[in-house]
């Protein structure tokens, strides 16, 4: 007979939840901070894409605080799909044409990722369950 270790599995899936969303806040962080350190570049590339430059400032921001949010697992619901909407524009604008190995298979990924987490959250080590576990007494 099976015998299920609900508990365990759950553990081991928000486990597998906590190192989805430090990657995914790192990388965005990581990635924030290049687009800060070279603003005008930054804002120069987005025009050449045919985007706004104070979107750069909005993107740097995003990707900057929303990593650090779901690094400390704040929001990560939200920040997630803030990020799959940067990523989907990403694709569409800055990869048109490129092939996906090369071009847009980091995106997609990341995609795989925050979608992940918009959709199942990241509970373990994440401020999003002390402000649960305060509510609710």
């Amino acid at each position: 007979m099976y015998n299920n270790n609900n508990y365990s599995h759950t553990r081991n899936m928000e486990i597998g939840l906590l190192i989805t969303r430090l990657v995914l806040g790192l990388i965005f962080l990581a990635h924030g901070v290049v687009k800060f350190q070279g603003m005008e570049g930054t804002e120069s590339y987005f025009v050449t894409l045919g985007l706004p430059g104070f979107m750069a400032t909005f993107v740097a921001l995003a990707e900057f605080f929303g990593g650090l949010l779901l690094i400390i697992g704040l929001f990560t619901r939200w920040i997630s799909l803030i990020f799959v909407i940067i990523l989907v524009v990403a694709i569409f604008t800055a990869k048109t044409g490129a092939p996906f190995v090369g071009g847009y298979e980091l995106d997609t990924a990341l995609i795989g990722m925050a979608l992940t987490l918009a959709v199942a959250g990241s509970r373990y080590v994440a401020a999003d369950s002390l402000f649960r576990r305060r509510s609710r007494r």
